[in-house]
C-alpha cells in the first residue's frame, strides 16, 4: 500500500485540522467570556487551565490518552479570518465594542505554552492530561476545541485497547466502522485512533492514505448476489503464474474440481448456488492473488464453502495462493471449526499445502462481550472485523473530559462544588508515575510544579484521591515524569508522532501495567494521589472559602 511521505502527510493533516477545527468551532459563551475579560482589561492576564477526566471509561481500570497530535496542529494554525470576525459581529450582542473584533483578528497562540502527558500513554481518572498556559482570553477560547479533539480520540482509542485485550495478542483485528460512525470526521478519527489503540487493519481507504494504516477488504454480499449464472463470468480464462502464455479455461477447471470436492465431502451438488460460484470465479480472475470471499450469502456448508474450495484449488493449480474466507452470520465459532476441517481435508486429499495457511475472518456485529465469549469457545478465526460497537463506543458515548482553571496571575484557583466529585485541584502541577520493583506502575503522584520531584528508593507521603483516610507512605523503585513541554511561542516543541509511533507507545505502556488493572471486568483501582503540599493547599483553600462566605456583611 502506498502512503504519502511524512512531510506530505503532515501538510495534509494540518490543512485538515484548519478545515475541521477552525476557531469558530467552539461554544458561543467562550466569545462572550473572552469579551468580558477584554472589556475589563483582564484578557492578557497569565492563566493556566488543565484538561482531565473524572472516571475511567467502560467501567475499566484505565484509559489511553489520545488526540494530542491534533491539538498541537490546532494551536499552530489558530487564527481568525476576516470572514470569521464578520460572522462574530453578527452573533454577539450589538453592544459589543467594535475594537474587540480588531483584537480577535490579531489573536494567535504565540503566547500559549502546553505541557502534556505523551500521546499513547496509559492514564487514569483525575490525572491532568494537558496543561494550557497563556493569556486568559486565548486559553479560554481554546477550551471547547481541545475537549472535542481529546474526548473522542481518547475514548475510542481506549475502546480499541479493550477489544485488543479481549481478543488476545495472536488474533488480528480489522476496524470496519466507517459506515456506522458519527459522520465522516468521526469515521476518520475512529480509524486513526483504533489503530493506535491496537487494531491492525482498517477498511477506511482515506485513513490508509493519511495515516499509513494497512487497509483491507474484498467483497460484500451484494457482489455475490449480483451474479446469477456462469454466463456472466467474463473473462473466463486465467493465465498461470509459471509464465505459460496460454490462458486456461478457469470455469471448466473449477467445475471439475467442484465435482471432486462434493464427492470427497459427500455434499449435494444440487444445493450449490451457480450465481455464487460465478461471483467467486469473476473475483478470482480479477484478483487471483487476493481471493478472500464472503461465503455466507446463501449457505456456508451447502454452497459457499464448496464454491470457495473449488475456486481456491483451481487458483493453486495455476500457481496462485488464495487468501481465505469471511464469515458474517450465524455461529462464527462453530462455522470456523467446520471450515478449517474442510480446508485440512482438501489439503490432505489434493496435496495442496496452501490450504493449511488459509485465514478465516469473522465479522458479525462483534462487541467486547462477544469477543470475550469467542475466546472461551473452540474456534479457528484468525481475523476479527469490528465496526459499530468499536467506533460508536456503545458502552459509553463520552469520556467526559473537562477543562478547568487552576491558576490566574500566579494565584491558585479551585472550583468548590456541592458535588465533591466536581471539585478541582488548584495550582500549576507536575505529574509523576511511581513504579514498583517489578516494573509495574502503582501510583500517579500529582504535586505542585514548584516541588522537587520524588526520588527512586526514597519514601514519600501522599494523599490518595477519593479516600478520606490519612496519608500513605510509598517508596518507588523508579520514577517517571509524565509531563512533556510540547508547545511554546507558537511552535510545536516536541516531535509529532505518527500513528505507528503512537501505537507502539500504547503497546509499551499497556505492557507495563499490572494485569489486575487491565482486567475488563472488576479491575483493581489504580491509585492517584496528591503530594503533601498540594493536599495542604486544597485544605487551605477550602477553609478560606468557608471563612469568606460572608463577604457581603463586611464593612
Amino acid at each position: 500500500m502506498a502512503a504519502p511521505s511524512g512531510n506530505t502527510c503532515s501538510r495534509v493533516m494540518e490543512r485538515s485540522i484548519r478545515d475541521r477545527v477552525p476557531p469558530l468551532l467552539t461554544d458561543l459563551y467562550q466569545f462572550t467570556m473572552a469579551y468580558a475579560y477584554w472589556r475589563t482589561g483582564r484578557h492578557q492576564e497569565p492563566a493556566v487551565f488543565e484538561l482531565f477526566f473524572r472516571d475511567n471509561p467502560f467501567g475499566g481500570g484505565f484509559s489511553l490518552f489520545a488526540g494530542l497530535h491534533d491539538c498541537l496542529l490546532l494551536l499552530r494554525s489558530f487564527r481568525f479570518t476576516d470572514e470569521d470576525v464578520e460572522f462574530l459581529r453578527s452573533v454577539l450582542p450589538p453592544a459589543t465594542d467594535p475594537a474587540f473584533f480588531t483584537f480577535l483578528r490579531g489573536l494567535d497562540c504565540s503566547g500559549v505554552t502546553l505541557r502534556s502527558v505523551p500521546e499513547g500513554t496509559v492514564v487514569f481518572a483525575r490525572v491532568p492530561l494537558i496543561e494550557v498556559a497563556g493569556p486568559l482570553a486565548v486559553v479560554q477560547l481554546l477550551e471547547t476545541s481541545l475537549l472535542c479533539l481529546v474526548n473522542y480520540a481518547s475514548l475510542v482509542c481506549s475502546n480499541a485497547a479493550r477489544f485488543r485485550l479481549a481478543a488476545g495478542p495472536g488474533r488480528k483485528l480489522l476496524e470496519m466502522g466507517l459506515r456506522r460512525a458519527q459522520g465522516p470526521d468521526g469515521g476518520l478519527t475512529a480509524s486513526r485512533y483504533t489503530h493506535i489503540g491496537g487494531f491492525d487493519l482498517t477498511s477506511n481507504v482515506q485513513a490508509g492514505f493519511l495515516f499509513g494504516i494497512p487497509v483491507a477488504g474484498t467483497m460484500a454480499h451484494s457482489y455475490v448476489t449480483s451474479f446469477a449464472s456462469l454466463d456472466e463470468v467474463s473473462p473466463k480464462t486465467l493465465v498461470p503464474v509459471n509464465g505459460d502464455p496460454d490462458p486456461v479455461d478457469f470455469i471448466s477447471l473449477t467445475k471439475g474440481l467442484l465435482s471432486r470436492v462434493c464427492e470427497i465431502l459427500g455434499a449435494e451438488s444440487g444445493k450449490i448456488r451457480e450465481g455464487e460460484l460465478a461471483a467467486f470465479l469473476s473475483y478470482a480472475i480479477a484478483y487471483p492473488q487476493n481471493f478472500l470471499p464472503v461465503i455466507d450469502s446463501y449457505s456456508v456448508g451447502c454452497s459457499g464453502l464448496l464454491n470457495f474450495c473449488a475456486v481456491a484449488l483451481a487458483l493453486c493449480e495455476l500457481g496462485y495462493r488464495p487468501v481465505g474466507v469471511r464469515l458474517d452470520s450465524g455461529d462464527l465459532c462453530r462455522q470456523s471449526v467446520d471450515v478449517r476441517r474442510v480446508f485440512r481435508l482438501c489439503s490432505e486429499h489434493f496435496s495442496i499445502s496452501a490450504f493449511d495457511s488459509l485465514i478465516i475472518v469473522g465479522t458479525n456485529n462483534i462487541s467486547e462481550e462477544s469477543m470475550v465469549e469467542l475466546n472461551k469457545k473452540e474456534n479457528e478465526i484468525n481475523v476479527v472485523g469490528v465496526g459499530t460497537h468499536l467506533v460508536t463506543c456503545t458502552k459509553q458515548p463520552s469520556l467526559g473530559c473537562v477543562y478547568k482553571l487552576v491558576e490566574v496571575r500566579g494565584q491558585p484557583r479551585m472550583k468548590i462544588s456541592e458535588d465533591p466529585e466536581k471539585s478541582t485541584v488548584p495550582g500549576r502541577k507536575s505529574v509523576y508515575r511511581l513504579v514498583d520493583s517489578e516494573g509495574h506502575p502503582f501510583l500517579d503522584l500529582v504535586s505542585l510544579a514548584v516541588e522537587p520531584p520524588p526520588e527512586a528508593g526514597v519514601p514519600l507521603s501522599c494523599f490518595p484521591l477519593g479516600c478520606k483516610a490519612s496519608s500513605v507512605s510509598v517508596t518507588p523503585a523508579q520514577v517517571t515524569c509524565l509531563r512533556l513541554d510540547v508547545f511554546s511561542k507558537g511552535q510545536v516543541t516536541h516531535p509529532l508522532c505518527s500513528a505507528a509511533e503512537s501505537r507502539a507507545k500504547v503497546q509499551g505502556s499497556l505492557q507495563t501495567l499490572h494485569p489486575r488493572h487491565k482486567r475488563l471486568q472488576e479491575p483493581d483501582c489504580y491509585t492517584v494521589a496528591l503530594s503533601e503540599k498540594l493536599h495542604s493547599l486544597v485544605t487551605e483553600i477550602r477553609k478560606g472559602s468557608s471563612n469568606n462566605s460572608n463577604f457581603l456583611l463586611a464593612n
